[in-house]
């Protein structure tokens, strides 16, 4: 690759952005920024904002537009892909994204800055180590596809740029075709052959069909049948020929299939299937174990046989050997047992590039007897996460392109089982806090049949939406469906506030109206301290100063509160909506009506006074409560609720129960919009039986 061209600044400009060959280029009209997390998943955002940008100066036919081809385009994106992923993976700050048209000569300018200038990028050339390396081969694809790029520092940033002639450079022959091809290939069609290999039992076959088929564009498939011995020479030759048919650009598109995946074994199974038998005859990946810490006590139940981890001194556990690859499937389980028996030890000081592996001839056949093993630390965030070992037979030695090739690949794997663990214990912590924000179980009311629906939108995360049903003393029971402002950390402290707050409030004999008048104030004086409290913590936690959106903001939220005291043939409901979706009532007749009227959020107005309606449920009546999730499910500009439809929704559940009312209305708002929801969906029935 050569020399890689640098230009040093001292004083950043103000309307000039560094460029290549003589000094600076002036901002062209068609011009977009854009600022991304240091995260896992930046590259695949930058990649589809490059494309939504450039679309949109095509559609307003910005200067230098005209230039623009397909060719150019499908550049641009490998291009940002490759300096997002490489910022992201060894500066580890946040990443500005610029990126420029030229007017007059459809030059397409990418600029990548990070925060972290004190390491000089370099091409993966034999050199003294002083740490993980800035910038690997990624760096040669992008001089193969730019017509001139380079690295310019200033105070406290470095930032990488590339210009791109209009219509592409001659680059790597068949990646464009990969380039094309690979953006149709967004979702697996129909079902495909599998590879020798093999996906186990239980893993999903899209992600892995999908990422084979990608690999398949960029290599010539194996050779079937039995393989004989080849020399080193032979197998380098062919090595050559893989990598000149577009193998760099392969690290592009894995990147975003790696990141995609949001659980650990599902990344090691990815991993295993894109390097064998393509760069490898076999692969295996171990994983630290997070939970006991990399060499802690064991867990509970564990036991030092058949678990498939290693054990270090004094009888701890090791690594857990989580996936095992060989092209030859039935030789899979001897080559698993075979490394059972010789885990990688401790980390101890980190070296650079991959490390001898012993060969585990005996597993491998008459074929495999000799032959050369790699294994590569899997490091993210100075964090030891696990090993990934490669093994070829008839090789003295892998081939310096290979063995780049796969360090590499080998760090983004890392980043994506680190962005996974992390995903996994926010996904613990959120659960684990959700069950605690909402009640343990429903209470069952004398002469009322309830039924309840609850979905929460994101998975990973605390839903804003809350219920609760409780009896409240003296022949009453309340209930309460709410919704608080947001989501995530800041609506859970508020609804961790406001649920006992109520109940509380309800015990102690106060009027369903009065409890919102009590509710309201107790919320603008605490809750929001509390919540602006919590905000700037997660500010802080992200490793960013608060700002002016983490200030003293209005925690508010809309309720539906009432009270059931069941007599002898009914029950008497009285409820108040405060800024919540007015409760509707079926009668035994199929007639739907509205039994309260809006009034203010809570949270919003100090000294606000509330006031609740009261009305029988008689047999047959139902009653039903629903969150926004439900009257504002959209398809297209149309909501669910437009010209009273979730009342004609309930008028069509005439002499259904409770159960088959709710399921009934759950269904109907699904299928509403041909996309999943996008709010927290709650609701619930109470019927009087």
């Amino acid at each position: 690759m050569g020399a890689i061209p640098v230009q040093r600044e001292c004083v950043a400009r103000a309307s000039v952005a560094p460029g290549p060959g003589d000094g600076a280029l002036p901002y062209a009209p068609a011009h977009a920024q854009a600022t991304l997390p240091g995260s896992p998943f930046a590259p695949a955002s930058a990649r589809a904002l490059l494309r939504a940008t450039i679309a949109e100066w095509a559609e307003l036919a910005l200067p230098g537009t005209e230039f623009l081809t397909d060719r150019q385009v499908d550049d641009a994106v490998v291009v940002v892909s490759e300096l997002v992923t490489n910022a992201v993976v060894h500066a580890g700050t946040d990443v500005e994204l610029d990126c420029r048209l030229e007017a007059h000569t459809g030059a397409l300018v990418i600029e990548v800055l990070d925060h972290h200038p004190s390491r000089a990028p370099h091409d993966g050339d034999p050199e003294a180590w002083y740490g993980i390396p800035e910038y690997g081969r990624g760096l040669r694809l992008v001089a193969a596809l730019a017509e001139s790029w380079g690295v310019t520092y200033r105070t406290g940033a470095k930032t990488v740029w590339a210009q791109l002639p209009a219509g592409g450079k001659e680059a790597l022959d068949g990646i464009q075709a990969y380039a094309g091809e690979a953006a149709q290939e967004r979702e697996p069609e129909g079902v495909h052959e599998r590879e020798p290999g093999g996906v186990h039992e239980g893993e999903p076959e899209g992600v892995h069909e999908r990422g084979l088929r990608i690999a398949g564009k960029l290599a010539p498939e194996p050779p079937q049948g039995p393989v004989p011995p080849q020399t080193p020479a032979s197998r380098g030759e062919q090595d050559r020929d893989w990598l000149n048919r577009g193998a760099l650009s392969f690290l592009a598109e894995a990147s975003d299939l790696l990141a995609g995946q949001l659980d650990e074994n599902l990344v090691a199974a990815l991993a295993g299937q894109l390097i064998v038998p393509r760069l490898a005859d076999w692969c295996a990946v171990w994983l630290e174990d997070e939970v006991a810490g990399r060499w802690g006590s064991p867990r509970t139940g564990e036991s030092e046989s058949g678990n498939g981890a290693g054990w270090g001194e004094g009888g701890v556990p090791g690594p857990r050997l989580a996936r095992v690859w060989h092209g030859t499937e039935n030789r899979i389980e001897d080559l698993r047992r075979a490394l059972e028996k010789v885990p990688p030890g401790p980390s101890g000081t980190h070296c650079p590039g991959p490390a001898p592996f012993p060969w585990p001839g005996e597993a491998l056949g008459p074929h495999g007897t000799h032959g050369s093993a790699l294994a590569y630390r899997l490091t993210a965030g100075g964090r030891p996460l696990g090993t990934l070992v490669i093994g070829r037979a008839g090789l003295l030695s892998f081939p310096d392109e290979i063995t780049g090739l796969v360090e590499d690949l080998s760090r983004r794997v890392a980043l994506a089982i680190g962005a996974a663990r992390q995903y996994a214990r926010q996904a613990t912590i959120s659960a684990v806090l959700q069950r605690g924000l909402l009640p343990g179980a429903v209470a069952e009311i004398p002469g009322v049949r309830s039924a309840l629906v609850y979905e929460p939108c994101d998975k990973g995360g605390p839903s804003g939406d809350f219920y609760d049903l409780f009896p409240a003393g003296d022949g009453r029971w309340c209930f309460a469906l709410g919704d608080v402002q947001g989501k995530g950390p800041e609506a859970a402290v508020v609804i961790g506030l406001a649920r006992p707050w109520l109940r509380l409030l309800a015990r102690e004999g106060y009027r369903v109206a009065d409890v919102l008048d009590r509710l309201n104030q107790l919320l603008l004086d605490d809750a929001t301290e509390v919540a602006d409290a919590a905000a700037r913590a997660l500010a802080a936690a992200g490793g960013r100063p608060a700002g002016p959106a983490d200030g003293p903001q209005t925690r508010f939220l809309s309720l539906l509160h009432g009270e059931l005291v069941p007599f002898d043939g009914g029950v008497r409901c009285t409820l108040a909506s405060a800024g919540h979706p007015l409760p509707l009532l079926l009668g035994a007749d199929g007639k739907v009506r509205t039994v309260a009227r809006p009034q203010t959020l809570i949270g919003v107005i100090e000294d606000e006074t509330y006031t609740s309606e009261t009305f029988e449920l008689r047999p047959g009546d139902s009653l039903l409560c629903v969150t926004d999730g439900v009257t504002e499910r959209r398809s297209g500009p149309r909501q669910f609720d437009d010209e009273d439809g979730l009342a004609q929704a309930l008028a069509g559940c005439a002499g259904l129960g409770a159960e088959l009312i709710a399921e009934r209305i759950r269904r109907l708002v699904h299928e509403f919009g041909a996309r999943p929801p996008e709010d927290d969906l709650a609701l619930l029935v109470l019927q009087a039986e």
